[in-house]
C-alpha cells in the first residue's frame, strides 16, 4: 500500500439489491494524474463519495494517503480535497469570501487567510475577479474557484468527480493546465470524466470502471500496449497495383501480422501493416518499401487514442 496514495480492495456499495460498486481494486500511485473512466452509471461518483468518506462502503477496504477511509475518515477528509460534480459554491459571496468561508472551516487562522486567498485567486487566475460576486462568474470561473476551495487546507491528494463538465472549449483547456500545474506541485490528482481527450491529455494512469467493476487499469503507456498490442503503420500508394506490391514486400517482415488493402480513399489506394516491432523495425520497413521503386504517397503509423481503447474493453458508450 505504500507505493499507492489511494487503494481499494473489493470495494462494494450496494442500494437494496443494486450494486452501484460491486468489487472495485484501484491502485493511484502517488504523484499521478489518475483518469477515472466509464460509461454514465458505471459507478464513478459512487467509488468517489466512498474514498471522500461521503458514503460508507457496504464492504471491502479503502486507504487514501495511508487512512482507512472507514476508520479514520477525519483524517482522509484533511488529507484530500475533493470537488463534487456540482460547483458548490454560494452566489451571495465575493470570490474572496468564498475562499475565506472554507479556509475558516479548516481552522487556518484568520491572520494567515489573506496571503492564503491572494495566492489560491492567482493560481487559478481569478485575481482580477476577487471582488466579484460569485454568480456573476462564468461556468469556467465558477469551477476554478471552487477548484482553488479543495486546496485551501494544502491537501496531498485532489478528488475531482468531472471537473470539466459542461465547459466551453477553452474553459476545459484551463482547467486541464491547472490540473497539471497542480501535479507539478506535487499533488495527486484522481479525476472523473466522460471526456476522453481530457483524460488522454493529461493522465499519467487511467482506470475503466464498468457495471462497478474495474476492467482495466494502469499508466497510460502500459495500457495501450496491453489493450491495442499492434502497432498500425497505413501506407499510401498510387494505385490497387501498388498496393499489392506493398503487400507483397512486407508480408514476409519479421513483426508483421497482418496486411490489409483497405478502400481507396481520395484517389489513392491503402495499405493498413499491423506490426509488433520497435522502431528501428518501422524504419526499416519505410525504407525496404522506399528502395523497392514502389510510388509511396505516404507513410504513417496511426495514433491509437482513448476513446479506441475504451470502446475494446466496454460494451457501453460514452455520452
Amino acid at each position: 500500500m505504500a507505493d499507492f496514495i489511494i487503494e481499494t480492495k473489493e470495494l462494494k456499495k450496494r442500494y437494496g439489491k443494486f450494486e452501484a460498486v460491486n468489487g472495485l481494486s484501484l491502485e493511484v500511485p502517488a504523484g499521478s494524474i489518475y483518469g477515472f473512466v466509464g460509461p454514465n452509471g458505471a459507478g464513478k461518483t459512487t467509488t468517489m463519495r466512498m474514498l471522500t468518506t461521503l458514503t460508507r462502503p457496504s464492504s471491502g477496504e479503502a486507504w487514501v494517503a495511508g487512512h482507512s477511509v472507514a476508520g479514520e475518515p477525519r483524517a482522509v477528509r484533511r488529507a484530500i480535497g475533493y470537488m463534487p460534480d456540482e460547483f458548490g459554491v454560494y452566489d451571495d459571496m465575493r470570490a474572496w469570501e468564498y475562499l475565506d468561508f472554507f479556509a475558516a472551516c479548516y481552522d487556518i487562522p484568520e491572520a494567515n487567510r489573506k496571503k492564503l486567498i491572494d495566492d489560491l485567486l492567482e493560481l487559478v487566475d481569478l485575481s482580477h475577479r476577487r471582488d466579484d460576486m460569485v454568480d456573476k462568474l462564468s461556468r469556467g470561473m465558477k469551477q476554478r474557484l471552487s477548484l482553488a476551495r479543495t486546496l485551501a487546507h494544502d491537501p496531498a491528494v485532489l478528488i475531482l468527480d468531472e471537473p470539466a463538465s459542461g465547459l466551453d472549449p477553452r474553459a476545459r483547456v484551463e482547467i486541464r493546465e491547472l490540473l497539471v500545474e497542480l501535479a507539478r506541485m506535487g499533488k495527486t490528482i484522481f479525476f472523473s470524466s466522460h471526456i476522453l481527450a481530457d483524460v488522454s491529455e493529461i493522465c499519467s494512469h487511467i482506470g475503466i470502471i464498468e457495471g462497478g467493476k474495474m476492467v482495466a487499469q494502469g499508466s497510460m503507456a502500459d495500457m495501450r500496449a496491453q489493450l491495442i498490442p499492434h502497432r498500425e503503420l497505413m501506407v499510401i500508394v498510387r494505385d490497387q497495383e501498388s498496393a499489392e506490391q506493398v503487400k507483397s514486400l512486407v508480408g514476409d517482415v519479421q513483426g508483421v501480422v497482418q496486411v490489409e488493402i483497405l478502400e481507396p480513399k481520395g484517389g489513392r489506394s491503402r495499405v493498413r501493416i499491423d506490426f509488433t516491432g520497435d522502431d528501428e523495425g518501422v524504419a526499416a520497413i519505410n525504407q525496404k518499401l522506399s528502395s523497392s521503386g514502389v510510388a509511396i504517397m505516404g507513410f504513417t503509423e496511426e495514433t491509437k487514442d482513448l476513446e479506441a481503447m475504451f470502446m475494446r474493453v466496454t460494451k457501453g458508450v460514452v455520452t
